[in-house]
């Protein structure tokens, strides 16, 4: 059998045969495996934004009201077996090595008799869903990778779709509009099955009413003011919000909920709070869920490397901001909540990214900037990237500097930070990931 060391080196290696939508393959892997994913109770999470956010969520509740719960996202933050979680717990090091044995027998087979050939993405799916079997989960909170029609995940009829906030991103495989994206975000919807979406551009709602007209879906939207008389939509008032949490009173289609606290922060989550709730009320024929869960579910809720403030004097703070739509999320959080403090910015960003964009948000905000390049052969060089940063700033009076080696990066930016100033890592989650290993084992 392979060992843990082992089934990593075979998963990644798979990267050589880099992205390829389609169901294909997944399906002839499945069937060689049983068909693991047949007869589960699957929330399907889709979406460019907040997806991990409001999985998240979905699966605190679920938790909260008593269920075995599983948990499928990507990517990784800190450690491979993160992408896999039973209750919170990561799949255990023996269980991926013995699972992922397993799945290479497949892939290999197939191989040889021209079946096909997996990609990293696939495998990793299919090592998903063998465990999540194997644990008989209650339900499967599973997120899609990339798009929805086409993706490895989309091998499932759920009891609920869920599409979270549409915006452009991987627009080499998606198509370059909102609405092609949108149409394979929509993908994942199959006829009959509720749908549940958060607040949207014109464009990506458009599609998605006539996705669930053509397949005669219930659909239900969140919007972010109070609805009087629409009984298809879920709205929410906030009131309050700090860096500990925040407070807002929700209202569904089913029940309202005054005082609904969020353990996240960042006003976008309200929207994921409520489509979250939204979810697990279409849930509730399929067992108990309180409201005493609900609240409880989304107080625990925790969801690391996305705004997360993790260290004090100085404060520093790590986000995901890997697009545009993320950059204006952290940028408007930024503004609220630490508006006085002197920033340093240390941000590392992948070459297909619209990095030159998320450099025009964030740049006007720091004091100090620091360019680093994220651990991933898709990263844009911390030179290059300064080098745009440059551009920008032209006759600006911010600092500088570019460290290739993103723990330079990070002694460089305590170097300079005085215990009232803030310290901001921002860009790519294979970026942010290293940096909270870095400052957490410290």
């Amino acid at each position: 059998m392979l060992s843990y060391n082992q089934a990593l080196d075979f998963i990644h290696g798979l990267n050589r045969f880099g992205t390829k939508l389609g169901l294909q393959n997944i399906t002839q892997l499945l069937e060689l495996l049983g068909n693991p994913q047949k007869n589960m109770k699957v929330i399907h999470v889709a979406g460019t934004n907040g997806k991990g956010s409001t999985c998240a969520m979905i699966d605190s509740v679920l938790r909260a009201a008593g269920y075995k719960v599983g948990l499928y996202t990507s990517p990784y933050l800190e450690v491979f077996n993160e992408r896999m979680r039973v209750n919170g717990e990561n799949i255990s090091d023996d269980d991926l090595a013995r699972l992922t044995d397993k799945v290479r027998k497949k892939v290999i087979y197939m191989r040889e008799n021209n079946l096909g050939s997996p990609t990293e993405f696939e495998v990793v799916t299919a090592i998903g869903f063998l465990y999540f079997e194997e644990q008989a989960v209650d339900f499967l909170v599973l997120e899609v990778g990339m798009g929805g029609r086409l993706d490895a995940t989309n091998i499932v009829t759920p009891l609920v779709s869920v599409i979270t906030p549409i915006s452009l991103d991987h627009q080499q495989y998606l198509g370059s509009t909102i609405r092609d994206i949108a149409r394979e975000k929509c993908g994942i919807i199959k006829p009959g099955v509720p749908v549940v979406t958060g607040p949207q551009e014109d464009e990506a709602m458009a599609v998605i009413e006539e996705t669930c007209r053509a397949l005669k879906c219930p659909l239900t939207k969140v919007i972010n003011k109070k609805a009087d008389s629409a009984p298809d939509t879920v709205s929410y008032e906030p009131k309050a919000g700090g860096v500990e949490g925040m407070t807002f009173d929700l209202f569904t289609p089913n029940a309202e909920y005054p005082d609904l606290q969020i353990g996240l922060i960042g006003r976008h989550q309200f929207d994921n709070a409520a489509t979250a709730v939204c979810a697990v009320e279409l849930l509730i024929s399929q067992g108990e869920i309180t409201k005493e869960a609900i609240y409880s579910g989304l107080k625990k809720v925790k969801w690391p490397g996305r705004l997360e403030v993790i260290r004090e004097k100085p404060t520093v703070l790590i986000d995901g901001a890997h697009n545009i739509a993320g950059v204006k999320t952290l940028k408007a959080a930024l503004e609220e909540y630490f508006k006085d403090q002197n920033k340093i910015l240390v941000i590392g960003i992948l070459e297909d990214k619209d990095y030159k964009e998320m450099l025009k948000e964030l740049l006007p905000l720091a004091d100090t900037v620091i360019c680093t390049a994220p651990d991933n052969p898709r990263a844009l060089s911390a030179a290059r990237l300064s080098e745009t940063a440059l551009s920008i700033l032209r006759d600006s009076q911010i600092k500088l500097y570019a460290k290739e080696k993103i723990e330079d990066a990070v002694k460089l930016a305590y170097s300079l930070a005085a215990d009232e100033d803030m310290i901001v890592f921002a860009g790519s989650l294979y970026m942010i990931g290293h940096v909270r290993t870095l400052l957490t084992k410290q």
